[in-house]
């Protein structure tokens, strides 16, 4: 990476100071020169927010003081609503995950994952996509079906264009707007708005509900058809 990365102002908010330093060194060696803070309680990460609203990344413990939970993450995104907050925990359950993003996070990394994981999932984080495990991205598939959870009808799926399912199939992979342009050879602008026209066929609020939704589709069944 000889080129001028781009560098970032990230807050490490978590109460174990072992692991402050881990991620430390994890942000530090994925994206050298970035500034980082850290924090220890719910209480000096919303007052720090208050003077360091250029933040380009907040990560976030859910069991740190002050937090109860996802009620902290609720009350940070309320009071720092232009701040991306990503969760970071140790909390390995799907469901969780799916209510944090709900819950407005824009992602979720487990403490368990291997540090270059851990180093793209930031990475798709601060190109401003949102970031969930593969195995929370399939949960939809293999929990019984709840009656508000969504489907994608024959119907819908029939109204996407053929680039839009294309798109679409790249979006259950978990992979960023930037890697679904290359992968198709598009530019970045047309997947953006390729995944805005596919949210409103599809009826869905965001990506990820666009994600669970279409997580157990036979896409080459759809992309043979001329």
């Amino acid at each position: 990476m000889e080129d001028h990365a781009p560098t970032y102002r990230i807050l490490i908010a978590d109460d174990h100071p072992l692991f402050r330093d881990a991620i430390s060194r994890v942000v530090g060696d994925g994206f050298p020169g970035s500034e980082l803070m850290e924090t220890e309680n719910l209480e000096d990460t919303l007052a720090l927010t208050v003077d360091e609203e250029d933040l380009d990344l907040i990560l976030l413990d859910l069991n740190m003081p002050g937090m109860n939970g996802l009620t902290g993450l609720i009350q940070l995104r309320n009071e720092a609503p232009t701040i991306p907050v990503a969760i970071i925990s140790a909390e390995e359950d799907k469901n969780v995950m799916l209510q944090a993003v709900s819950c407005g996070a824009v992602g979720f990394l487990t403490k368990s994952s291997p540090k270059e994981q851990l180093i793209k999932a930031i990475a798709q984080i601060l190109e401003g996509n949102i970031y969930l495990p593969s195995e929370a991205m399939r949960a939809s598939s293999t929990r019984p079906q709840q009656a508000n959870e969504r489907t994608i009808s024959a119907q819908q799926l029939e109204m996407l264009t053929r680039k839009q399912l294309q798109v679409l199939e790249h979006m259950t992979r978990g992979e960023s707007n930037k890697m679904i342009a290359y992968h198709l050879d598009i530019a970045e602008t047309t997947v953006k708005a390729h995944v805005s026209a596919i949210l409103r066929k599809l009826g869905v609020s965001n990506r990820v509900q666009a994600i669970l939704a279409a997580s157990d589709i036979d896409f080459s069944r759809y992309l043979r058809r001329p």
